[in-house]
């Protein structure tokens, strides 16, 4: 009777291949996951129609893209402090092909903000909500006649007492002229974001 013969040890070569291919497996799997989370967040933001509502646990969900401060009239530090957060695949997109995907959400929240010196200087820190702002990207300008999109997105301001009830009647009126000076880039000041960055 032939005894079996030993087994052939698996190579390094072998196991780096392997280990590879569940990678890119794993990869493409979060790709398609990312991409399909960044779809149901848009269908989540806007109602039948048309109007936008800050995002359910957008914090939890979202990729944070980055913040702005906004300085003091008088005296050192901040006034308001801006984090703005970015639907799922939004960033990798726009690495990918420099543009937001349609249905891409970008919110930002406005905070006040509380000055004191620390160990570091004078420091301002996010102290209280004022609200947030939410877009909603739509190449297609397909909701023509609504007044709160155009330009290639839907637009929202929204108090801090009322994530669901935006306050902004005309988006050219109350949000449009804040973004002029960044039309050449999707009215997005895409500077201020280095992770869209390739």
């Amino acid at each position: 009777m032939k005894r079996p013969g030993k087994a052939k040890p698996f190579s390094r070569l072998t196991f780096v291949i392997a280990t590879m291919s569940l990678v890119s497996l794993s990869s493409s799997w979060q790709a398609a996951r990312t991409a399909e989370l960044g779809v149901n967040q848009s269908d989540a933001v806007v109602d039948s129609s048309g109007y936008l509502k800050v995002p359910a646990d957008y914090r939890k969900i979202y990729q944070y893209l980055g913040s702005w401060a906004i300085a003091a009239s008088q005296g050192q530090g901040s006034d308001q402090l801006h984090n703005v957060y970015a639907s799922p695949g939004t960033i990798d997109n726009y690495r990918a092909t420099g543009r937001f995907p349609d249905g891409a959400v970008l919110v930002k929240e406005v905070f006040g903000t509380s000055t004191a010196p620390m160990t570091t200087g004078i420091v301002s820190h996010a102290q209280t909500l004022k609200g947030w702002f939410v877009m909603v990207k739509d190449s297609k300008n397909s909701r023509l006649g609504n007044k709160l999109w155009g330009d290639g997105w839907g637009w929202s301001w929204f108090g801090a007492s009322n994530p669901s009830k935006t306050t902004t009647a005309d988006y050219k009126v109350a949000c449009q002229g804040c973004h002029i000076p960044a039309q050449a880039s999707d009215w997005i000041y895409v500077a201020g974001y280095p992770v869209l960055k390739r």
